[in-house]
């Protein structure tokens, strides 16, 4: 096992170190190819959640699978585990899209949550946020733990939203977009700061492209 093992772990090595070899230089700091790509699939991603096409969620799955493997090298791990929590969520949210259904037993539809559900879906946001800075200042070396936990829990909250077709995903989507532009900057990922900066007008244009698409009497129980 191990005469197999060690061949391919050396091939995924040399592979992972070639896709984070650099693709061009923006601002002092390289853009490697294992980003260029990443970035490209989460802007078509995005394009086909404004449109609510189901494409979004392979695209997804795949983006966010880049991104755990960029982050984590950059010891950002709460953003790293969430692309992995992501791509999981990706699999779910494929299969509501496709197979998934309201209380009511309506198949899923751009729909409202209603005052109580923000309510606590913004409570259990704050909620999360505290426990896991804590986690990361005191259980890994990530640099900015409660900053890189602030988008994670939130981008959790959008994501749920998002697979069950609620239109306030979007406005969870500019928040965490703003924070993360941020938090990328310092890390240097300026191609992923572009990115997060074109998130935040595509969010708000997904907003409003859902708002046309609710039905009368559509907010959720």
């Amino acid at each position: 096992m191990d005469a197999l093992l060690g061949p391919l772990t050396a091939v995924l090595d040399q592979s992972l170190n070639r896709a984070l070899s650099p693709a061009f230089t923006a601002l002092g700091s390289p853009i490697s190819w294992l980003e260029l790509v990443a970035f490209v699939l989460a802007i078509w991603m995005v394009v086909c959640n404004m449109r609510v096409q189901v494409l979004a969620w392979p695209l997804a799955l795949t983006s966010s699978l880049l991104y755990f493997l960029l982050f984590w090298s950059g010891k950002l791990y709460g953003e790293a585990s969430l692309q992995l929590l992501f791509a999981a969520l990706a699999l779910w949210g494929w299969w509501q899209w496709l197979r998934g259904r309201t209380a009511e037993g309506d198949t899923l539809h751009v729909r409202t949550l209603g005052p109580k559900g923000r309510v606590t879906a913004l409570l259990v946001t704050l909620a999360a946020w505290p426990l896991l800075g804590l986690f990361l200042q005191h259980r890994t070396d990530s640099p900015l733990p409660y900053w890189d936990a602030l988008p994670t829990v939130a981008s959790i909250t959008g994501q749920w939203l998002l697979g069950r077709k609620y239109q306030e995903n979007w406005p969870v989507w500019v928040m965490v977009n703003l924070v993360s532009i941020g938090l990328f900057a310092l890390k240097g990922y300026w191609l992923t700061v572009v990115l997060y900066a074109v998130f935040v007008p595509m969010s708000v244009a997904g907003w409003r492209a859902w708002q046309r698409q609710l039905r009368p009497a559509t907010v959720a129980a």
